[in-house]
């Protein structure tokens, strides 16, 4: 083992990851009605939040907390199901953080406020330094080369950037650098956002990942808890009010052989999260599930493997360029260019193209259904047709700006308020 592993390796037993978990993700639409975005499906067998849990796992990051406030059950019980796997008894811990009114008689107000409700149980862990993770985006990331940049920068803060076309930065907090990469100004999601030196169409965009050295973050919160008009969260408030006084720093995120801006995704629209869906079927996806040295792990529910039958000239059940999870039967019906969930069923004589369907979706025979979000336990009946008549579509479901037609159990009729 060299120094520099030695010198990370340390950096990472010594930090305590915080999963911010407890948004709703109001613009996924309806696919957040019954669960908190951190917790929508993702990938074909994995949720939202496996990802910067993954990324701590493979970092050698052990202690993680992961706070939730909005419809939390089903990513509770799937963080119980598939992630209780760490050695207590090793310093090991993924810890439930719910907004439970541990200071305040309130809910989690921001994402600053959601820390400062729970530095008691921080303090208890006595972590050297604390990285702050967003639990809604899509992304494979070591976060020990990140900790270390902070360390010898000598910083207080370090945040994750990541560069953006400048239309999309009015959804990030958008900052500005000197050359040795410390920042000096920043804004969130600012209607004007200011590109890059160099460059009139991308903006260096917050990642919402941030370094902490802890007893400064504890100064922090605390002050920020005591300023009346603040809203008490880390892109508004806290940063902005940081970056004059004390060494706050970017640290951006590329691909090591490259040095390009690497892989993630933020799926926080539907339009959004079909693309980044439908980009893991390519030949070369920029996100390689397959990939052995950087595993994504998860609840691994026990299916039969996919299954496909009848081999008549109309009636073939086949797949192309698509994905297909375990426990799917693809039953005289053809499916392109699409990702099935877990546990999906397509009966004969149905078209499926460009879609993506959630686990336990039950599609019936001769539909044809393109270009759509088939949400988790949908029954789609016999002969139903989706994503060829906008009009028809609007009156039953949702359309997004760039056509894709998303589908819930309630806009069929069907009730479904199980844990999602």
């Amino acid at each position: 083992m060299n120094q520099t592993h030695r010198f990370v390796s340390r950096l990472t037993r010594n930090t305590l990851a915080l999963v911010l978990a407890g948004g709703r993700g109001s613009r996924l639409q309806q696919l957040t009605l019954w669960r908190a975005k951190p917790a929508v499906p993702f990938g074909g067998k994995f949720r939202i939040i496996d990802f910067p849990l993954s990324n701590c796992m493979n970092s050698g990051i052990r202690m993680i907390g992961v706070m939730t406030q909005y419809k939390a059950h089903s990513l509770i019980q799937h963080i119980q199901q598939g992630w209780g796997f760490l050695r207590g008894e090793f310093g090991e811990f993924i810890e439930l953080l719910p907004a439970q009114q541990r200071i305040e008689p309130s809910w989690y107000a921001g994402t600053a406020d959601a820390v400062y409700q729970n530095l008691d149980i921080i303090r208890t862990h006595k972590p050297e330094y604390v990285l702050i993770l967003a639990g809604d985006h899509v992304y494979k990331m070591d976060y020990g080369p990140m900790i270390a940049h902070h360390v010898e920068r000598g910083a207080d803060m370090t945040v994750g950037c990541i560069e953006v076309p400048l239309e999309q930065a009015k959804a990030f907090g958008v900052m500005s650098i000197r050359e040795d990469g410390r920042v000096f100004n920043f804004s969130e999601k600012p209607s004007s956002p200011q590109p890059m030196p160099g460059s009139t169409d991308m903006a260096l965009a917050s990642m919402g990942i941030y370094v902490f050295n802890t007893n400064f973050l504890y100064e922090q919160l605390i002050k920020d808890a005591d300023e009346a008009h603040s809203t008490h969260d880390f892109g508004h408030d806290i940063i902005p009010n940081m970056i004059k006084k004390y060494r706050v720093f970017s640290y951006p995120f590329r691909e090591s052989q490259s040095g390009q801006s690497a892989y993630w995704r933020d799926v926080g629209t539907v339009d959004a999260f079909w693309e980044a869906n439908l980009e893991l079927i390519g030949v070369l996806p920029e996100l390689n599930l397959y990939d052995e040295e950087w595993p994504i792990w998860t609840y691994q529910e026990q299916l039969p493997p996919a299954k496909f039958v009848f081999d008549d000239d109309d009636r073939r059940g086949m797949a192309v360029d698509s994905m297909v999870s375990g426990g799917c039967l693809i039953s005289g019906a053809t499916v392109r260019h699409s990702l099935l969930f877990s546990n999906v069923r397509v009966k004969s004589y149905t078209v499926l193209e460009d879609v993506v369907a959630l686990p336990n979706a039950r599609i019936g025979r001769n539909c044809r259904i393109s270009r759509a979000v088939i949400d988790k336990g949908c029954e789609i009946p016999d002969g139903m047709v989706i994503g060829e008549n906008h009009e028809e579509d609007k009156a039953r479901f949702h359309i997004t700006p760039k056509g894709v037609v998303l589908v819930t159990p309630e806009m069929l009729g069907q009730e479904f308020h199980f844990v999602r």
